[in-house]
């Protein structure tokens, strides 16, 4: 599991659409859709379902979400105290 996949998987969480997750990481959208296959199948689960209204969380998204998150915080925090 990559940073990249993760960051991935939250910016798409939060923007419910891919092509603004990707606009928002500064990297192209077949990038970001590579990203997110590799960690679903890292997983062996969807994370989102795909419809014309967006992306959507999964139950197993949803489950994963959080945990996604603090990972990226305390990556954050880490950063954080050793610029400090």
């Amino acid at each position: 599991m990559l940073l990249a996949q993760i960051e991935g998987f939250v910016a798409i969480a939060h923007e419910g659409n891919l092509s603004r997750a990707a606009t928002v990481l500064h990297v192209t959208q077949p990038a970001l859709t590579a990203r997110l296959a590799a960690l679903e199948k890292e997983l062996g689960e969807r994370l989102f379902t795909r419809s014309h209204r967006g992306m959507e969380l999964t139950d197993a998204g949803r489950a994963f979400l959080p945990y996604a998150e603090r990972a990226l915080a305390a990556l954050r925090d880490g950063r954080a105290l050793v610029a400090e």
